[in-house]
């Protein structure tokens, strides 16, 4: 009986995941006509084109889609079962992560866990992409290794880790006019504001609050992340709702801001991480989920 290579199964989960030769050879420290080669393997072993040119690039076939899931899988199962379950030397591991984080965390608390693994791990990469507001079960079909985000629904079966919680605080230019006095709600809603909200919404959690004490807020700027609200301060009498590590992030960069406590009901921003079921004990990934959690604990103990 004639074995399958065991080696295309890996090649054929960095090629669904990149949608791209070049890509995927670079990945696997290969040149791109061997990365070729090895496609042209796995059409002939599975007995489907696989990737098919769609445009400028390549788009995975309909028999592609039906094992995405069932290559993950096996690659992540093989992974387990060759390596070390209980430990695992950082210095020597070579992997990449995909994290999807929100801007949040990114801002807070991104460079403390590059910092980290570039130390610990210097073989390790990192892939960050942004949270967004899509259904895509990326923990579920392996696309995503960690999702960090803050207390949105990612699926019954999921393992879900708290990690962190803020207040919401205002931030505005240092020398702003708000600070000459008591900041109320009344004073709040006196100047113009930033919104911040990835579907384009002007009205919010803020607005409600306002709401119930008969006052309003006018809406200059919506943008879709927080920390692209603290860069447009500048010289501007605006202000915006950002959470408070961020906030603090921002000033250590540099960013000329403070920050006041909102005189208003609103709930705090925990923030989560997430993964699938078929990581949970793998040791590799075990590691990568510590360390965002000892971050987050040891600048959460860190007052702002």
């Amino acid at each position: 009986m004639q074995f399958p290579d065991l080696n295309l199964l890996y090649a054929l989960d960095i090629l669904l995941e990149e949608g791209s030769v070049t890509a995927a050879a670079r990945r696997m420290n290969l040149s791109t006509p061997a990365m070729s080669r090895t496609l042209a393997r796995i059409r002939e072993t599975v007995g489907d084109p696989i990737l098919v040119k769609a445009g400028r690039g390549l788009a995975p076939t309909p028999r592609a889609e039906a094992l995405r899931d069932e290559v993950r899988d096996a690659v992540e199962r093989s992974r387990q079962l060759l390596c070390q379950r209980t430990a695992i030397d950082p210095r020597t591991l070579e992997r990449s992560f995909n994290l999807r984080a929100s801007d949040f965390y990114t801002g807070a608390f991104g460079q403390a866990l590059i910092e980290r693994v570039q130390t610990e791990a210097p073989r390790v990469s990192l892939r960050f992409s942004p949270d967004n507001d899509s259904t895509e079960p990326v923990l579920r079909d392996g696309t995503v290794d960690i999702y960090i985000t803050s207390m949105r629904p990612l699926g019954p079966d999921m393992h879900v880790q708290t990690l962190f919680s803020t207040r919401i605080v205002g931030v505005a230019r240092e020398g702003h006019p708000i600070f000459s006095g008591d900041i109320t709600p009344a004073r709040v809603a006196e100047f113009d504001h930033i919104a911040v909200s990835r579907m384009g919404r002007a009205h919010g959690p803020i607005d409600a609050a306002l709401d119930a004490l008969g006052l309003s807020r006018r809406v200059a700027v919506i943008v879709p992340h927080a920390m692209g609200g603290l860069l447009m301060l500048g010289g501007t009498d605006l202000i915006v709702a950002a959470p408070e590590h961020m906030a603090t992030a921002a000033r250590r960069q540099g960013l000329r801001v403070r920050t006041f406590p909102l005189p208003l009901p609103l709930d705090p921003l925990v923030l989560v991480q997430g993964w699938h079921p078929r990581y949970q004990n793998y040791a590799a990934h075990r590691w990568l989920r510590t360390l965002v959690r000892e971050i987050c604990e040891t600048l959460a103990a860190t007052a702002p």
